[in-house]
């Protein structure tokens, strides 16, 4: 599996996909911004002498900020609570019928680590893209609490734990699946604008053939295992270009360029 913030992509010698993680937490998500909005508002409102002529608000010192609550803002805010709830189960549900859709494929399932914490802190440095405008400094905070991959990894291994395994877990820094090429045995570092590899002449789609890479790893968990690849991709292919088949026109995946 090549897992990432909002996508996982699958490879197994009987099936290959991309999904997005939790889809259905989307709607919710359009939901509790209405009302985040509405709270706002209110709030606005209901406390004008809390804000600056700017709209920030005012710096009121070691006092504490009194907000009122209007019974609107109090309507809107039990609605939240249970949009938030509902989000809740619904990304847990799907994340327990994919971990069993997942388990169908087998039962040696093999990840690369993610340090999912750093992936939420802001950017420290302040740099510019390619056409001169300032990166922005927010990561990915809003997708992991959305879509929650760590928690689809924990279900799926506590699936595992039942029949005495677990989730096997591989050296990305020393595999560096993004990065390597089977076909030419290299390594080629890519920025996350580049979706597609170049591999033997196939334009294959970047997330699901480092999930096959993952597949293919050496027993060390460090690298990949060259001869398996060379194996098996005839197979990966056929499996690889149904999915993108399958996938082409859904809008909702746009981030991985099909």
């Amino acid at each position: 599996m090549d897992i990432g913030t909002r996508t996982l992509a699958i490879a197994s010698n009987s099936d290959v996909r991309i999904l997005e993680l939790a889809d259905r937490v989307q709607n919710i998500e359009n939901q509790q911004r209405l009302l985040l909005r509405k709270q706002d508002r209110s709030r606005r409102a209901t406390n004008p002498g809390n804000y600056n002529p700017d709209d920030t608000i005012k710096n009121h010192g070691n006092k504490k900020v009194i907000w009122n609550k209007s019974n609107h803002y109090i309507e809107n805010q039990n609605r939240l609570k249970e949009l938030y709830r509902k989000q809740a189960d619904v990304r847990k549900l799907q994340h327990e019928i994919l971990a069993n859709e997942i388990l169908e494929l087998g039962d040696n399932i093999y990840v690369e680590t993610m340090n999912y914490a750093g992936l939420q802190k802001r950017a420290q440095k302040t740099e510019k893209n390619d056409s001169g405008k300032f990166k922005k400094k927010k990561r990915f905070g809003k997708s992991l609490a959305n879509k929650a991959p760590a928690l689809l990894l924990d279900i799926i291994d506590r699936k595992l734990q039942k029949y005495g395994r677990q989730l096997i877990k591989i050296d990305t820094w020393s595999v560096k699946a993004s990065q390597y090429n089977h076909a030419e045995d290299s390594y080629k570092k890519k920025k996350l604008s580049e979706r597609w590899n170049d591999i033997d002449g196939h334009k294959i789609q970047r997330d699901m053939y480092s999930a096959f890479l993952i597949m293919n790893v050496n027993e060390d968990l460090k690298s990949v295992d060259k001869v398996k690849c060379t194996d098996r991709f005839e197979n990966f292919l056929t499996l690889h270009d149904k999915e993108v088949q399958r996938l082409i026109g859904n809008k909702n995946l746009s981030s991985i360029a099909i």
